[in-house]
């Protein structure tokens, strides 16, 4: 077969400042917008390849879905393949802005392996990802490799410093904890006087709880979902 085509895109985190873009296990991805309309249709499937820099140049694209390599491979193949998404999802309609973010499923570790899995990354990295158009034949158009991706390192217990800093005078130690007190005792009467204010309300209203003002925690800018295609004979893994 001939090889994928290579698309003048590179991958890489998102501009937009989000919390969490880049934590200890996790990254947020800009979508790749409206730049494989022109090699797929609707039975293709975009998948993103996450693989350790010093890996990247060693993977080889995978000539079906059955050979995609599996997240629970990380460790000993370097590189895996996940966030298997349907052309529409990245299309030139396609919503936007939207990220990825890799790294994000907890329960990876608990299944059995056979699935793609987006589990949360091992160590710092740092990784390389792109992107890979999937058809029913094998790959048909690819991105490049992105730049490095360092991942947060958490620190170490052993680092921090517990013995407190010398030098201060006796004077500014005692002005210090008298702050610290009079701060204390500032923030229990302000809580003191917002608590006494709900509960006044509460009362006020019966106790009573309008569903229709609860808050809705779900991020705008996380990708929808779209149903995976079935066209080459067989249905979506579920």
């Amino acid at each position: 077969p001939a090889p994928p085509a290579l698309l003048p895109y590179v991958p890489r985190l998102s501009p937009m400042a989000l919390p969490g873009k880049l934590t200890a296990t996790t990254f947020a991805l800009e979508r790749p917008h409206c730049i494989f309309q022109q090699h797929s249709n609707a039975s293709d499937a975009i998948w993103l390849v996450v693989a350790f820099a010093n890996a990247s140049a060693a993977f080889r694209n995978p000539p079906s879905r059955a050979e995609v390599p599996l997240y629970q491979q990380l460790p000993t193949r370097g590189s895996y393949m996940t966030l298997e998404m349907a052309v529409g999802t990245c299309s030139c309609s396609a919503p936007s802005p939207a990220v990825l973010r890799v790294g994000a499923d907890t329960a990876c570790g608990a299944q059995a392996g056979h699935d793609p899995c987006n589990g949360p990354l091992p160590s710092p990295g740092p990784y390389r990802v792109k992107f890979l158009l999937m058809g029913c034949q094998g790959p048909k158009a690819e991105t490049s490799w992105s730049e490095p991706i360092l991942l947060r390192r958490a620190s170490s217990p052993s680092a921090i410093d517990p013995s407190p800093v010398c030098g201060g005078s006796s004077a500014v130690v005692v002005v210090s904890s008298i702050l610290a007190s009079l701060g204390a005792v500032l923030a229990l009467a302000v809580l003191s006087a917002v608590g006494a204010e709900v509960w006044a309300s509460l009362c006020h209203q019966g106790l009573g709880i309008d569903t229709s003002a609860r808050r809705s925690y779900r991020t705008h800018h996380i990708l929808p979902t779209l149903p995976l295609p079935t066209g080459c004979g067989g249905s979506p893994p579920g």
